[in-house]
C-alpha cells in the first residue's frame, strides 16, 4: 500500500508483445531482412538482445507473424496511419433544405445551388416543404415543387423514392451519384512524311 491508502498501480501489459504473445511459435522478421520460424520465447530473447521488441502484426498467420521492431515506433506509426484514414474518411450527413409550397423562384434557385454542392462534397439532401394553416390542403403543389426539385439534381443525384407527406411536412432525400470526369481526347501526332524516295531539290 501506498501513503494515500490506494493499492499501487499494475504495470500496463503490451498485448501482442514479446511475453505476451500467446501463440507457441511465431514467424519471425527480423531487421536485416531474414525471416524464422521459431518458438515465440526464443524470438522474443533474439529481438531483446537487438535492444527491440517482439511485436504480433498478424496473428490470424499461420504461423503468425511477428516482426521485430521498436515499440515506440511501431505505436507512432500505427497512428499515423489511423489519423490518415480518419482524414480521409468522409462522414456523410444528411443536409435539410426548407421550402414552403409557394417558395419564390430567386429562394429556389438559392437553395438548388446550396443542394447542388451539397451532393458533389458527397452528402445526401433532404428538401422538405413545410404546410401551415389551410396550405395543408394544397399538398400536390408540394409535391410538384419536389419533383422538380429532384429533376433539376438528376445530374448530381439520385432520388431515393417518391416524395412523402408526414403531417404538416414533404420530403424527398436525395442521394450523391458519382460523376466521371470526361478527359479531353489526345491529339493525333502528326504523321511523317512518306520517303518517296526522290531528293529534295
Amino acid at each position: 500500500m501506498n501513503p494515500r491508502g490506494f493499492p499501487p498501480r499494475r504495470p500496463r501489459i503490451r498485448e501482442n508483445v514479446n511475453e505476451a504473445i500467446r501463440a507457441r511459435e511465431v514467424r519471425a522478421v527480423f531487421p536485416d531482412g531474414s525471416v524464422e520460424i521459431m518458438p515465440t520465447m526464443a524470438a522474443v530473447r533474439k529481438a531483446q538482445d537487438m535492444g527491440l521488441d517482439l511485436i504480433l502484426i498478424a496473428a490470424t498467420a499461420e504461423p503468425p507473424v511477428a516482426k521485430a521492431m521498436d515499440y515506440g515506433q511501431w505505436q507512432y506509426e500505427n497512428k499515423k496511419k489511423q489519423h490518415e484514414a480518419k482524414r480521409k474518411q468522409h462522414i456523410i450527413q444528411v443536409k435539410e433544405l426548407k421550402f414552403r409550397p409557394n417558395t419564390d423562384d430567386h429562394d429556389y434557385d438559392f437553395k438548388r445551388n446550396h443542394a447542388i454542392r451539397f451532393l458533389q462534397e458527397g452528402n445526401r439532401v433532404k428538401a422538405v416543404v413545410q404546410f401551415r394553416g389551410r396550405e395543408i390542403a394544397h399538398t400536390d403543389l408540394g409535391r410538384n415543387l419536389l419533383l422538380r426539385f429532384a429533376q433539376d439534381l438528376t445530374q448530381y443525384g439520385a432520388v431515393e423514392g417518391q416524395p412523402r407527406l408526414e403531417g404538416r411536412n414533404a420530403h424527398v432525400i436525395i442521394s450523391p451519384v458519382k460523376t466521371t470526369v470526361a478527359h479531353p481526347p489526345k491529339e493525333a501526332k502528326p504523321k511523317p512524311p512518306e520517303n518517296t524516295g526522290v531528293a529534295p531539290q
